[in-house]
Parts: C-alpha cells; structure tokens; sequence
C-alpha cells in the first residue's frame, strides 16, 4: 500500500481581492501552496504528489518545483471535482492505495494530522480533520431568526483520506460535483471518520485571512515599522506636470532633475527611511546623468526592492499632494491605481489626498507643489 497527495491548488482565488491566485501569493516568505507541498515533501510515508494547477502557471512552477521526482504537476479541470479526478487519472494508484486530497489554501498542514489519518485509515474508507462547531449558529427566515442545534456539528477541513479505488469510482461520473471529495463517498457508502483538526488548517478565503494565518503560523506578532517623506518642486514653463505617475497638462512644469514627480519622491524617501537606507538623493543623485528626466517610478520601484531585501514588505502608502494648482481630484483615482500598480499594492491599501496651504506660502503663492508620504512596511519572516 502506497500514500499519495493532492494539492488542489487550481482555483482563482479570487475572493481575496488579490492580484494572484491566493495560492500564488506570499505567506511568511512563500508561496501559499508551497507550505502544504514543504510538509508533504518532508514526510517520508509520502509516495508521489499530484499538484493541480492552472493550466497557465504549469511552465512557471516546473521550473520552481524541478528536482523531485515525487512531485507531479496536473492541469486543473473547470471545477474542483475534475482537477481531483485528473489528480488520481495521473497517479495511477492502485485500488488499495491511499489518497490524501488537500487544499492548497489551508497552509497550516502539520505531520501530526497526516499520522491521525493514516491510522484511522486502517479500519476505514475515508477521513479528514474536523472541529466542532463551538459558535451559536442561526438560520435566518424573513426577518425571524431560528436557533440551529449545533451538536453533531463539525467544520471538516483538508487533507481528506481516502483509499484509492472508492475515491475513483465516486469520480466515474464526470457529470457530478461535490462540494468537498467526502461528498464523493458519502453516496457509495463508505465506512468514513472524523479525527481531531487543526485550527492552523483554517482555509484562506478573504483579504484579512493573509496577516491572520500568518500570525498562527508562526507564532509571532507581525512587525511593522513606518516611514514619513517630504518632497518639495518649484514650477517653470512647460507643458504640464507628473504626479503619481500621472501627466497633468498644465501651464507649467515641475523643475527637478528628473521628471519631478513629488508625490512618488515622497513615498520613496518614506520606504527608504523606514528601512534606515537613507533618501533618494543617496541613491540617485542629481548630480549623475542618468537619471536626467528619469521616470520616477525607477526611483519608487528601487526603493521597494531594496526594502524587501532587507526583510521589509510594503503593506499601505498615504500621500498629501499640497498645492494650489493643478486640481488633484479629477485625477486621484488614476494616481491610486498606477501606484498600486508599480508598488503591487491592492487600491484599498493606497491612499493619495490633496490639500491646500489657504494661500500661504510657496504653495499657496503657486509657485511650487508639495508632498508628503507615510508608508507601512511588514517584517517579512
């Protein structure tokens, strides 16, 4: 008898609001599928590894993944059903095999839930992890509400157990699709148990889930640290002017040896002063031709790599643009979407403002704009 897993790690994702799969996402320094596939690697009672992914991510991961012959890439199907049936089709087990089918978005799989399954399985068909429900549940009719009795009641996770021949004939039909693989079984009536879950197994659904799991991973609070910056730019004659990565036409333009885009200068220098590397003057000096009208998005992109090397991930930005002219609001939103995109920030985690000086000063004089930046970064463990 051989073990075998499944990572199901197919879907889109898209609940999270994030621009990758949430499986393809960053959790504590890896990708999300890559702890459940860490943890199956590192069992030796482990056989072979089916891993279904998009069918356009499959080149990419061949070259992440090459090195273990355990490991098996499958092409997910149009629904969670058909990626586990291509899984089994591509393992060939044999009827009397084991199958353990995960998701690849609970990454809290610990060796410990693997020993409780294949030792249930020894007198059963099929298992998986369960916890009570411990929370009052309601159903809702109408505007009345009803107490549901809770006893009896579990919250099943992943990986579900199953010995191999059950699980290939309850996917025969390839017209039918179940809510979760125990489902599959359940109509053929297997002999299945519940062992004790985990709540690390707790599935990555939703934006927040990210920082949640990641602090019951590993035990520790997140740290952050946060940065301030300020950037200043007189106006000269020219034909409009950048900010956040955004051309304005406007009757003048902002003077400075690159494109003089203040508000993403600020929000550089706040990235770099969180991480103690100095300001942007230290990186690109106007004294070096190279960065003569340079886009200064070059200087905001540097400034996040530098910081993710040295352990630091950019989680929000805040930016004031203060001046009197030109109007920022008409142009607000295309100023949060192009930074979120350079900084690979989601749009809700950009933040970009105007105000005025009430016509004091330099601003207020219209002779220049303004701009200050807040940036939080996370300890990346």
């Amino acid at each position: 008898m051989r073990v075998h897993a499944i990572i199901v790690a197919a879907g889109s994702g898209s609940r999270t609001g994030r621009k990758l799969p949430k499986q393809f996402e960053m959790l504590a320094g890896k990708p999300v599928y890559r702890w459940s596939l860490d943890t199956f690697l590192s069992d030796s009672r482990v056989d072979r590894i089916g891993l279904v992914l998009p069918s356009n991510h499959i080149e990419r991961l061949a070259t992440e993944i090459s090195g273990d012959e355990r490991v098996v890439l499958v092409a997910g199907g149009n629904d969670r059903t058909a990626s586990v049936r291509n899984a089994v089709e591509a393992l060939s087990p044999d009827a009397d095999d084991i199958i353990l089918v995960h998701d690849a978005a609970r990454p809290g799989l610990k060796t410990q839930t693997i020993t409780y399954l294949l030792e249930v399985m020894k007198t059963h068909d099929a298992a998986a992890p369960a916890l009570p429900v411990i929370d009052a549940l309601k159903r809702q009719t109408d505007e009345t509400l009803q107490t549901v009795d809770r006893s009896g009641l579990y919250r099943v996770q992943t990986p579900q157990a199953f010995k191999a021949g059950i699980l290939a004939s309850a996917l025969a039909d390839k017209a039918a699709s179940f809510v979760d693989d125990l489902e599959a079984v359940e109509a053929l009536g297997a002999k299945a148990a519940l062992v004790d879950g985990d709540e690390r197994l707790s599935k990555i659904t939703f934006a927040d889930d990210f920082e949640k799991m990641e602090a019951m991973m590993t035990g520790k609070q997140a740290e952050f640290r946060f940065g301030t910056g300020f950037d200043v730019h007189a106006f000269e004659p020219g034909p409009g002017v950048t900010l956040c990565g955004i051309f304005i036409e406007h009757g003048s333009r902002l003077k400075g040896h690159s494109d003089a885009d203040a508000g993403w200068h600020a929000l550089t220098d706040a990235i770099l002063g969180a991480v103690a590397l100095g300001d942007i003057g230290d990186h690109f000096p106007p004294s070096d031709d190279r960065w003569k009208d340079a886009d200064s998005g070059v200087f905001l992109s540097h400034a996040i790599k530098l910081a993710r090397e040295a352990g630091w991930q950019l989680t929000h930005c805040d930016i004031t643009l203060i001046c009197e002219t030109p109007k920022i609001k008409p142009h607000r939103e295309a100023m949060r979407k192009r930074t979120a995109e350079l900084s690979g920030l989601q749009l809700d985690a950009v933040s970009i403002k105007a105000t005025t000086t009430e016509g004091l000063g330099f601003t207020g004089r219209r002779e220049g704009i303004a701009a200050q930046a807040a940036a939080t970064l996370r300890k990346i463990i």
